[in-house]
């Protein structure tokens, strides 16, 4: 696995909401599933710019809504991941398995 196809934290973290929210994947709720699940503030940029890796690795696709009056005639930017997402997301979780098979934290 090179370094360009592993996944941060961060970026495992929002490619979880993404599969969690399903097809109301949009900044808002992937933001507060996330601030929900892992009870930290995360900034909506930080949140775009990885949505925008994301989207760059051919791990996510985005595509935007048709306008609505409810949002000033705005659209909204849905997310969807993509098989190099998933699969990018197995990796990570075989490769943290193994790193921890056997590992017991003791007091420091």
């Amino acid at each position: 696995m090179s370094t360009r196809d592993s996944l941060g934290e961060f970026e495992q973290i929002v490619l979880l909401a993404m599969v969690r929210l399903g097809d109301n994947a949009y900044g808002v709720p992937i933001r507060h599933e996330i601030e929900k699940r892992t009870k930290r503030t995360i900034s909506i940029g930080a949140l775009y710019s990885t949505l925008d890796r994301l989207e760059a690795k051919g791990y996510a696709s985005s595509w935007f809504s048709n306008p609505t009056a409810e949002r000033g005639g705005r659209s909204r930017r849905y997310f969807k991941i993509e098989p190099p997402g998933l699969k990018a997301l197995e990796r990570s979780r075989e490769v943290l398995e193994v790193m921890w098979k056997g590992v017991k934290l003791g007091r420091i």
